[in-house]
């Protein structure tokens, strides 16, 4: 694809959800008047303050686990229905894109071909023309990457809102005391090593899949994944072809 998500997006806003729904999960011995008081399911204000006010639980465990938020969001049922019906969205203006970034090769391409055969007009116009639709393209391409990630990001918060209160549920059912969100590789992220024994991310989607009620992809879709880095796809280069040179004087 042209577009590039950006994991980073919704990080952030992963790590300060799960933050409170640890720290309600560590206040569960406490009256319950204390605690915020909780709104309908659907109310985001609620979510998003407090994911796991509803929940009277104690931080009884001592086990340290991880979970992988970005991929526990992007390879439930849900996320990947929703991924992919975002990619197939895009994929008009895509195409438009990878249109715009084939006619910009194909004149680069007749300008070093036909460079020594044209006049010096005719040679300066068809590169403004290169420099104009390069510019044009470029502007294209980040709005189109702007929007997209902006998207996904919405999808992404969505599903973490309503999977941030089975997370800390999960966790107290299951005797720990803190989970780490491993997202991010060292040193990006805290953690620099761990083993899959302490890991729940497979745990929690299957539980999260059961809770949505969203059936799993068709035999044969290709997962969504965020790409980390990089973007594939037709993208022409930024600077100017070096074959380009002024009209002689």
């Amino acid at each position: 694809m042209i577009f590039k998500s950006a994991p980073g997006k919704f990080v952030c806003t992963a790590a300060v959800l799960f933050g409170l729904s640890l720290f309600a999960l560590a206040q569960g011995d406490k009256p319950a008047a204390a605690q915020a008081p909780a709104n309908a399911p659907d109310a985001p204000s609620a979510t998003a303050a407090n994911p796991a006010a509803d929940l009277t639980l104690k931080a009884t465990g001592t086990k340290v686990g991880t979970i992988n938020i970005e991929q526990a969001i992007f390879s439930s049922n849900e996320g990947q229905r929703d991924f992919q019906s975002l990619s197939k969205k895009f994929e008009p203006k895509q195409n438009e894109l990878k249109g715009a970034a084939d006619e910009i090769d194909s004149m680069k391409k007749q300008l070093n071909a036909q460079q020594d055969k044209l006049n010096d007009e005719a040679r300066e116009k068809l590169v403004k023309q290169i420099e104009s639709k390069q510019k044009t393209f470029e502007r294209s391409q980040q709005d189109a990457q702007e929007d997209f990630q902006g998207q996904q990001g919405e999808i992404g918060n969505r599903i973490l809102t309503k999977m941030a209160p089975l997370i800390v549920k999960y966790a107290a059912d299951n005797g720990y005391g803190m989970i780490i969100d491993t997202s991010q590789q060292w040193p990006r992220g805290p953690v620099i090593w761990y083993g899959p024994a302490v890991d729940i991310t497979q745990p929690v989607v299957e539980a999260y899949n059961t809770q949505s009620g969203v059936a799993a992809p068709a035999a044969g879709t290709t997962p969504v994944r965020p790409a980390k880095s990089g973007t594939t796809g037709t993208k022409p280069a930024t600077s100017k072809p070096a074959t380009t040179t002024p009209p002689k004087q």
